[in-house]
């Protein structure tokens, strides 16, 4: 068995995870923001998991989440969890998620921990807590998910306790270069996160090997997502200026990540593009209108959400003139947050039978993506063409 660490937006790493790994098979942990996976989790995993920052193999559930108790149990097996030290040198680091405990106590458990080990070897580290879990940077730079590492990490869930090793941590070196040393951007139409790509790439679920489709492709982030995971990609986009963007970001791409370079771009319009086959799955961010520093008033919210609403659902009839029955679509469309804090959604969610497809239920609510200081969210869907 795994634990995975959500991310800020837990609903939609948890969406992730039961279209990834079957909904039967994971289990939100309410006490520490993780997730259990009791399917087979591959070891490059965390790689492709948008929504995911961390993957720990679970060594043992306790019955208590009581933290001496808990030291106690590290202390007796901790060189049998430690398992081969390859060069003999370790660094180790703890974290604690989901207890109301002080980082010096943690850090004291570590201390022990380290006089254990050096029945193993005599060159040992242990990184030091600021805070009762160690960060991803931390995890990072000590190497702590190498063969000379090791994270511990205790993880309550209600009465219990889950003990597991850190065997992977999202590369946020990686998602910064791709999110912000691409040649060309364009912060003026919006930025999809790198993170949120995969996310949507994973609700969609396509098939090992398929060519998906992004009928509004811009600067080409979800493009680059979905190369880096394996696929064909095919972008199309109404302005000439993100085709050429596209374009350039995926050679740089290519370049830096030695990625297949399988792709095709051209312009089109969405609302009435024919584009050639095949398409395996659709994953794109729609139009979201214009961006809003404070909510608009009604009429202008109105003007705008009709406007948004008439785009997108002229190009899911275009589109689903286009695909075979079954075929997979996960898509971003705009909800406006008012200041009570309440969403404005398109009027086509309840008119999704009539346009041709089906709602895939991956969550029990609205998957919606959005900062706190953001008026305009995005709303993923994830569709079936009927």
């Amino acid at each position: 068995m795994h634990i995975a660490q959500l991310g800020r937006q837990p609903e939609l790493g948890l969406a992730e995870l039961n279209q990834v790994y079957g909904r039967d098979n994971v289990v939100f942990l309410k006490d520490s923001g993780f997730a259990l996976i009791k399917a087979p989790v591959g070891s490059s995993d965390i790689n492709r998991l948008g929504g995911s920052i961390k993957l720990a193999e679970v060594l043992v559930k306790l019955p208590t989440a009581n933290w001496r108790e808990i030291e106690r149990n590290l202390s007796r097996n901790i060189t049998k969890y430690v398992g081969t030290i390859p060069d003999g040198k370790l660094t180790i680091g703890l974290s604690a998620h989901g207890f109301n405990i002080q980082p010096h106590t943690v850090g004291a458990t570590s201390l022990r921990l380290k006089k254990e080990l050096k029945k193993l070897t005599s060159s040992i580290r242990v990184v030091p807590n600021k805070s009762a879990t160690l960060n991803t940077a931390q995890v990072i730079h000590n190497h702590l998910t190498s063969p000379s590492g090791r994270e511990f990490i205790a993880v309550k869930d209600g009465p219990k306790t889950f003990l597991a090793i850190t065997r992977g941590e999202q590369d946020i070196e990686s998602y910064t270069a791709r999110d912000q040393a691409r040649p060309a951007r364009d912060a003026f139409v919006g930025m999809l996160p790198p993170k949120l790509a995969q996310i949507m790439i994973n609700l969609a679920q396509p098939s090992v090997n398929a060519r998906i489709l992004d009928p509004f492709c811009g600067t080409g982030v979800l493009l680059q997502e979905a190369l880096l995971m394996g696929y064909d990609v095919y972008g199309t986009d109404l302005s000439d200026k993100m085709i050429d963007y596209s374009g350039r970001n995926l050679k740089w791409l290519h370049e830096t990540f030695l990625t297949k370079d399988t792709y095709k771009l051209e312009q089109g319009d969405a609302m009435n593009a024919t584009w050639s086959q095949p398409i395996d799955a659709v994953v794109c961010e729609t139009y979201l209108g214009q961006p809003f520093s404070a909510p608009p008033s009604a009429a202008k919210l109105e003007e705008v959400r009709g406007n948004c609403n008439h785009i997108v659902s002229e190009f899911l009839r275009n589109i689903g003139s286009q695909v075979k029955p079954g075929t997979p679509l996960c898509i971003g469309i705009p909800a406006w947050r008012s200041t009570s804090g309440d969403f404005t959604h398109l009027p086509l969610i309840s008119e999704l039978k009539k346009l041709g497809y089906t709602q895939v239920r991956v969550s029990r609510d609205n998957l919606l993506y959005f900062r706190p200081d953001q008026v305009v969210a995005r709303e993923i869907l994830v569709l079936q063409k009927i």
